[in-house]
């Protein structure tokens, strides 16, 4: 189960809440795992140090016979020459042979063996990888086909921006850390990034991936029946939990993703509309311009 979409848009409460589900396991941003968990060290979502984390470190000796057995820096070679934006295009088109596909098949047998482990290690049979990059979806695609499934999560782009905008520090990064704060994208490259991500997953909608669309503010408003809708996309048979009830307060092994993650208790599920006292006005005249082919698609 990848949930895909662009950042700020709640996918994180979302995982936290399939995490709940019986025989379902989160693994975060399983993109960033490579790096932050493997390079950095830094805290997973139970609060320990990657490295220091006992299910970690036995999903790393299942798949890998060890952490210490992967060239960390060869692998990051390989995901830049593969799983970028830059390369959606071609991977897009579909599995011609040549050169981009057989990265693309190197590539992805790490994150097989990766979800082999998870799922034999954490006694799962759905994993959820909220990683959201739509070139690391389009990649899985080619190798699972439709054995995946993508839960498509948007928010009004006006709200992205302004997430995106904001000064937030990662409680996750380790003295080692390339990122101590979340990352920050000005108003026209946030409008793009939103523009640039959502059709691409549409695109690997109409090649066959099977979908589910989920609109954030659709979510806030009615999250029983939405979060009903989910579980039963993701193959749970059964009625699921009740959220008045408060879900989301096991901690999670998840590398990588919203602060959240370390948030302690039962989840409430609230909506955020501060972009529309927040956001200033130009900023939002130049997302409205810049995500009009698009945004009437999805009813902002």
């Amino acid at each position: 189960m990848f949930v895909g979409g662009m950042g700020r848009s709640g996918s994180t409460l979302i995982e936290r809440l399939l995490g709940e589900l019986p025989g379902f396991c989160p693994v975060g941003e399983a993109v960033h795992l490579w790096r932050r968990g493997l390079v950095e060290n830094e805290r997973c979502g139970c609060g320990a140090p990657f490295h220091d984390c006992g299910f970690w470190t036995e999903v790393g000796k299942e798949a890998f016979g060890g952490w210490e057995r992967l060239d960390a820096p060869d692998l990051l070679r390989l995901k830049a020459a593969v799983d970028r934006t830059r390369h959606l295009p071609a991977l897009l088109r579909g599995t011609a042979p040549g050169p981009l596909a057989s990265r693309c098949g190197r590539y992805t047998e790490f994150y097989h063996r990766l979800y082999a482990a998870v799922a034999w290690v954490g006694g799962a049979h759905v994993i959820v990888d909220a990683s959201k990059h739509a070139s690391l979806a389009a990649c899985l695609f080619r190798r699972y086909g439709t054995r995946m499934r993508l839960l498509h999560v948007v928010r009004d782009p006006r709200a992205v921006a302004h997430s995106w905008s904001k000064r937030i520090a990662r409680p996750d990064a380790s003295p080692a850390s390339s990122e101590p704060e979340m990352a920050r994208y000005g108003t026209g490259r946030a409008a793009v990034q939103w523009m640039v991500q959502n059709t691409a997953f549409e695109a690997l909608e109409r090649r066959g991936l099977p979908t589910l669309r989920v609109r954030y503010e659709d979510f806030v408003a009615d999250p029983a029946a939405e979060f009903a809708r989910i579980a039963a996309f993701a193959g749970h048979g059964d009625s699921p939990p009740d959220l008045e009830s408060g879900l989301g307060a096991a901690a999670t092994h998840a590398v990588s993703g919203n602060p959240m993650r370390f948030a302690g208790g039962p989840l409430g599920v609230r909506p955020d509309h501060g972009w529309r006292t927040s956001l200033a006005p130009w900023r939002r005249r130049l997302v409205t311009a810049l995500t009009a082919p698009v945004r009437g698609r999805y009813d902002y």
